[in-house]
């Protein structure tokens, strides 16, 4: 361990394994560890692909991937006894208008368990609960938070002292698509994109994916979606159910029937990235957001709080 260590926020999409590549290549430098935050509801293909770069690629370095996780996010929103951390669901008002509801699930599920993770590193003290205490003063990590070029109006200073983010991605210059080329070349072209199975940002694009490659994931997906209809099971069993009706799909229709099949304009524009060698936005209002970012979210801020 450095004197101050380095570590990575692994969401195991993209740009993240992209650095964890560039770390074991010896482009970037060694991490003294790989974090990551696990929200106990990722696909399959994630978990894959996370045994595969710990076996291939990070174990070999030496660089320990660190699992955490700060319980079930699926499991805690359908128990009646457990707070729900609210997922940015589309919401239908009563009077018709569609709004998202609050988003607590990144920090509940993501922020927390890495940032205790970072101050383990550090050498904090386990509390009586067994999580990670206070980190020792004056001692801080550097963060590598996986932005690229052509997001990097997100790169944002951490918001803990015993943290500092750097973006490795932004110093070498390198867009997601470099990103996409440069695990091509190495293997890795079937990095998935990485967001729980019922992330309200999932575009059309993943929705249709999921149904035709993984079915059983997206009927666990329709499920969920059904029973989430009024909000948490917790609210709803003391009664403050929700003033709306809730959905996993932008169109705020039963997931099972929304048009998945529709190709959006932003879809459209990510087919054209080799041809055009252009990244995809795909942050439109239509689009087909990428996976789940725990430190810039993809989809931007909620536009409207459901009441």
């Amino acid at each position: 361990m450095t004197a101050t260590p380095r570590v990575l926020s692994l969401g195991a999409g993209v740009q993240s394994t992209a650095l964890l590549l560039l770390s074991a290549e010896g482009v970037i430098p060694r991490y003294d560890a790989a974090i990551f935050a696990d929200t106990g509801w990722e696909p399959a293909a994630v978990y894959q692909h996370l045994d595969r770069i710990d076996r291939d690629i990070a174990g070999p370095a030496g660089i320990p991937i660190l699992r955490v996780s700060n319980g079930n996010i699926r499991d805690d929103a359908l128990d009646s006894g457990h707070r729900f951390a609210s997922m940015p669901l589309f919401v239908r008002n009563p009077d018709g208008t569609g709004g998202l509801a609050r988003r607590q699930c990144t920090n509940e599920y993501k922020l927390k368990p890495i940032k205790a993770a970072v101050r383990a590193v550090l050498g904090a003290k386990e509390r009586a609960d067994g999580k990670a205490g206070r980190a020792p003063k004056g001692r801080y990590v550097h963060q590598s938070i996986g932005i690229s070029t052509d997001e990097f109006e997100r790169a944002k200073d951490a918001d803990v002292s015993y943290a500092r983010n750097v973006f490795p991605l932004l110093d070498l210059g390198m867009s997601r698509n470099d990103c996409r080329r440069y695990l091509t070349a190495a293997g890795l072209e079937d990095t998935p994109k990485s967001a729980c199975i019922g992330c309200p940002f999932s575009g059309n694009s993943r929705w249709r994916t999921m149904r035709d490659e993984a079915p059983k994931e997206f009927a666990d997906a329709v499920a969920f979606d059904h029973a989430i209809r009024h909000g948490g099971a917790g609210a709803n069993a003391k009664g403050k159910t929700l003033r709306g009706t809730a959905y996993l799909h932008r169109s705020m229709v039963p997931l099972d029937k929304a048009p998945i099949d529709r190709v959006t304009r932003g879809e459209w524009k990510d087919r054209q990235v080799d041809l055009f060698d252009a990244v995809a936005d795909q942050l439109m209002e239509d689009g087909d957001p990428d996976g789940c970012s725990p430190w810039a979210c993809r989809s931007g801020a909620p536009i409207d709080e459901a009441k």
